[in-house]
């Protein structure tokens, strides 16, 4: 925990944003556009300092952001090259030739003792149901590769999109509106000599940026929140063995899907992110068990079209920081921490500090409490993620590499032991404060990845056989005619950037 003296510090006027990209774009809109009035805002994006930005997957709440920035969303699109998205199927995750859809939509209907896969465990038991991805509208469409979307007919989406068109897009509408825009290498970062908290940038050896509160998002380097205030790192190797990865655009060949692919291989998994003019490939591997050559040549025989833009490769050690504010600095993005890209949940934690920044803003000057909240919930809300990304390597019956061996007898936290073992002997799914995931991913994802309960609710039993027969029945005819009316994701997506829309 780190220690503030309150009354040492002025209100907080000029907030000053080291680094661009998604992280630093996303706050700096969200800043102006909502807190304008109050705070000068000064984004300082260093010429050096690469965006990893590869070609981005989403999760829903970022429609939400949007919405609360006034973004339209065809505009967003078109500049970004985006695409819908439904969910992210896995293959070969589970075993070899296996797959399944984790999708975001809700899944049956749940009623207040259980949630509906006690009744589909049931109804498997007495061969009455479907497979559980039967009953999701979101799952059953990305499988369709349809999409559409309005008020009487609405599907749970997110969005592929490309990250560094998103951070040139963001970067339009946020100088617009009022943000001071640097561009200049950071070559020095002052600190006073009393209390530790950053003054001031130096850009470029001759130009001084003076703020009162600080933002860093320049990316793993964490030029203010690790190599100014030394804040430590939490290194979570030991739970996430993959520590590389290796990425590559290429050519569309195909009409782009509704979801995101996640393909597990000897060493790791590769990703499929379809755009509407390409498609982002990565390798994401653990350097133990595959070399850089071997990752690079994988990704190579795999991808389809031809490449775009040569192959580059990203080394990450998953943790976090161990304070996400410390002093008068809030870290965002990948400077904050970086667990892995498995379940796209990168940008949805800078959405989230970003918020929680702005509900906990000491306008009046930095207090303790502030700095202790914060740092509490970006701690749950990380734990959370990290148990959810770790299920995916842990629950698996493959055993057919070094990787996957080591995968399936590493220790895991505590709170993902218990979480399993509850579903596994109750079939009960209970969240945590900080988890961003409702219980239809994790049932979805613990079922897809081979965990069965060994019991249901009870609950389900209240309900003769032919009266769950004909509930599964209707549930099933309700997705299967609601897929059956929808456009193919291409149509949608054709129709609805058209140029005169």
């Amino acid at each position: 925990m780190s220690t503030f003296d309150s009354a040492a510090l002025p209100p907080v006027k000029n907030v000053v944003i080291a680094g661009g990209g998604t992280a630093g774009w996303m706050a700096a809109i969200a800043l102006v556009k909502l807190l304008g009035k109050s705070l000068n805002i000064t984004l300082v994006e260093s010429k050096d300092i690469g965006i990893i930005g590869v070609g981005e997957a989403t999760i829903p709440p970022i429609r939400t952001f949007h919405k609360l920035l006034n973004i339209d969303e065809k505009a967003f699109m078109k500049a970004t090259q985006a695409t819908f998205k439904l969910g992210i199927e896995f293959e070969g995750w589970c075993e070899e030739n296996h797959s399944y859809i984790h999708s975001f939509g809700v899944t049956g209907r749940e009623c207040w003792a259980g949630e509906f896969h006690h009744f589909w465990l049931r109804a498997q038991k007495l061969g009455l149901g479907g497979e559980f991805g039967d009953y999701c509208p979101e799952l059953q469409a990305a499988k369709a590769n349809k999409f559409f979307t309005n008020e009487s007919m609405p599907l749970n989406f997110a969005y592929h999109f490309d990250a560094v068109a998103y951070g040139r897009f963001l970067r339009t509408l946020a100088t617009e509106a009022g943000v001071h825009h640097i561009v200049g290498n950071i070559t020095n970062v002052s600190k006073c000599s009393q209390t530790g908290n950053i003054t001031s940038l130096e850009v470029d050896e001759s130009q001084e940026v003076n703020g009162d509160f600080f933002i860093d998002c320049t990316g793993f380097q964490g030029l203010l929140i690790e190599q100014a205030l030394h804040t430590g790192y939490d290194n979570w190797s030991h739970y996430l063995p993959c520590d590389s990865a290796v990425a590559m655009q290429t050519e569309t060949v195909a009409a782009p899907v509704p979801y995101t692919k996640s393909s597990a291989h000897k060493a790791g998994w590769r990703w499929q992110i379809p755009l509407q003019h390409r498609v982002g490939n990565g390798l994401v591997y653990c350097s133990k068990y595959m070399n850089d050559d071997e990752a690079k040549s994988t990704l190579v025989q795999q991808v389809e079209g031809e490449p775009v833009n040569d192959a580059r490769f990203i080394k990450f050690t998953p943790g976090k920081r161990r304070l996400g504010w410390n002093k008068n600095c809030v870290a965002l993005g990948l400077a904050s921490g970086f667990i892995e890209p498995l379940e796209s949940t990168s940008i949805h934690l800078i959405m989230t500090g970003i918020v929680r920044l702005m509900r906990l803003f000491p306008f009046d000057g930095i207090t303790q409490s502030a700095i202790d909240e914060y740092n509490t919930k970006y701690d749950s809300e990380m734990a959370a993620i990290l148990d959810f990304i770790v299920m995916h390597y842990k629950v698996t019956n493959r055993e057919d590499s070094p990787f996957w061996q080591h995968c399936k007898n590493m220790p895991i936290p505590p709170s993902l032991t218990h979480k399993l073992n509850l579903f596994k002997d109750t079939g009960r799914v209970f969240l945590d404060d900080g988890d961003i995931f409702r219980v239809d991913s994790w049932t979805q994802v613990m079922l897809g990845q081979g965990l069965t309960p060994n019991q249901y609710h009870k609950v389900a039993d209240e309900m003769s056989e032919a009266e769950l027969e004909r509930f599964m029945m209707g549930l099933k005819q309700q997705v299967d005619n609601q897929v059956s009316r929808l456009p193919s994701h291409e149509a949608f997506l054709d129709k609805y950037l058209a140029v005169n829309s």
